[in-house]
């Protein structure tokens, strides 16, 4: 028995020298991180414990500590700051995230030269590209500054070196997976290696006050790569947006020590780099004289910031026996219920046997249940071919049973609208305060929502004497009682 147990502690393990997953028998395949081939012996476990050590700085009650060291500081682009909770703390560790070419090099490039001063140094590594073509993107976006040092290095250990030289008080990586120790086993971009990089980079801003802003790569379904305990070490997690083709970029915080998660900072890419607008909302607008079918304007909520939207919403007559359904910026199940509502409560039976194809303008997506009423209400005037009224604005959740359910931030919305001069807006009911300058029609349901819709010009009757006269068009009206 007792040589039993001698054998059974002398046991070794093994590691999986990607992500330092454990297990007591060897495996092919780590079922950790997915990896092949990357469980190795390490010996038997080893148990430790830390013995208590001399305290070098003594612990102070909580009104006593002095908050003025972890003051925010801008960086010298406001849209960033807004996302930030007011700019860049000292000592705090940020990852930024996003698509390659959304353009999270051409964005920190321009807020490590804003933000480089005679007081304050700021360092950019690079590992993805030479120190050549950092250059001509800063040439190209007029990123210049005395102040701003440029070093192209893959090793963490030169990395530091650097630190200890310049001594910045803003350190970019980019990007943190190109980077690797020369004391850990595994590729660069590995788990075991991104743990041990951001660990070091961590523990170095703690220590020189130095504010780190790390770039990270993301897999294909758009999450951050690498282990899930890098967001968990850092303090902010940023995650850029846009679509490609399209010039709006949309700057979200998923995680932020130092302020609130649902801002978002709205950007411009163009050739000469990367601006901040404070006004994005004429991006998703199309400005016309005339009123078009198949167009109706919502107000939807980036975190707290509301924009103004556009849905466009096309019907032609279906070739084939299944008729396309098509989207761009709105998701596809909720189109599909908007049109089965309009079908079943709005009694518009054109629309399930012709092709539809629904998109939103400027490449901004629209996921909140708040867009609905707009989408149904643009459908049921491409299905028609009428116009809604011109400045007209639709906010509301559309339900199943057809009822106009509330959204959040409905005042937000309208004051929004307002300012940039709707004067009408269908809402839910007990929409909250009203600012001046707007008429406002409370819907119950999709039905007095869709008598928003003028009434159709007829077509003129073949009589014997010739075509008569058909009925003067309406105007375009708002049924109901208007609220002001």
């Amino acid at each position: 028995m007792a040589q039993r147990k001698t054998a059974g502690k002398d046991r070794p393990s093994y590691r999986c020298s990607e992500c330092g997953w454990t297990t007591a028998k060897w495996l092919g395949r780590c079922p950790e991180c997915q990896a092949w081939g990357t469980i190795e012996e390490t010996g038997a476990p080893q148990v430790r414990t830390t013995a208590a050590t001399r305290v070098t700085t003594a612990a102070l009650p909580i009104a006593q500590v002095d908050g003025t060291r972890a003051e925010a500081r801008g960086t010298g682009v406001p849209e960033l700051d807004r996302v930030l909770g007011g700019g860049l703390v000292p000592g705090a560790v940020i990852l930024m995230a996003g698509e390659p070419g959304v353009g999270k090099s051409t964005l920190l490039l321009d807020v490590a030269a804003k933000a480089a001063d005679a007081e304050r140094r700021t360092l950019y590594v690079t590992g993805e590209e030479s120190a050549g073509q950092v250059r001509l993107r800063a040439d190209r976006i007029n990123a210049l500054s005395d102040h701003l040092y440029l070093a192209a290095e893959t090793d963490l250990a030169t990395v530091l070196g650097h630190l200890d030289e310049v001594k910045p008080s803003l350190l970019v990586l980019d990007s943190v997976q190109t980077v690797a120790s020369g004391e850990i086993d595994g590729a660069p971009g590995g788990m075991a290696q991104v743990r041990e990089v951001a660990g070091a980079l961590i523990r170095a801003s703690k220590e020189r006050g130095m504010s780190t802003i790390l770039v990270g790569h993301v897999t294909k379904d758009g999450a951050i790569a690498g282990p899930r305990l890098l967001e968990h070490l850092v303090d902010v997690v940023l995650q850029i947006e846009g679509d490609r083709h399209a010039r709006l970029r949309l700057v979200r915080g998923v995680k932020n020590r130092y302020g609130a998660t649902d801002e978002v900072g709205c950007f411009e890419l163009h050739d000469e780099g990367i601006t901040g607008l404070a006004d994005p909302s004429g991006l998703f607008l199309t400005r016309r004289d005339e009123p078009v079918p198949g167009t109706c304007l919502t107000v939807t909520l980036e975190g707290r910031r509301p924009l103004v939207a556009e849905v466009q919403a096309l019907t032609v007559d279906s070739q084939i026996p299944s008729p396309r359904r098509t989207t761009s910026g709105l998701e596809t199940s909720r189109v599909s219920m908007m049109l089965a509502v309009l079908e079943q409560r709005g009694q518009i039976a054109a629309l399930s046997k012709r092709d539809i194809y629904s998109a939103t303008v400027g490449g901004v997506k629209l996921s909140e249940p708040a867009a609905d009423l707009a989408v149904a209400l643009a459908l049921a005037s491409a299905a028609s071919d009428t116009p809604l009224p011109k400045n007209l604005v639709a906010i509301g959740e559309v339900g199943l049973a057809g009822e106009v359910r509330r959204v959040t931030g409905v005042s937000r919305r309208l004051a929004e609208a307002a300012r940039l001069g709707f004067t009408h807006a269908l809402v839910p009911a007990d929409p909250g305060k009203i600012p001046p300058g707007i008429q406002v029609r409370e819907v119950a349901d999709i039905g007095d929502a869709l008598q928003a819709l003028p009434r159709r010009k007829s077509r003129p009757r073949q009589g014997p004497s010739g075509p008569s006269e058909g009925t003067a068009p309406q105007e375009p009206r708002m049924s109901g009682d208007a609220r002001r």
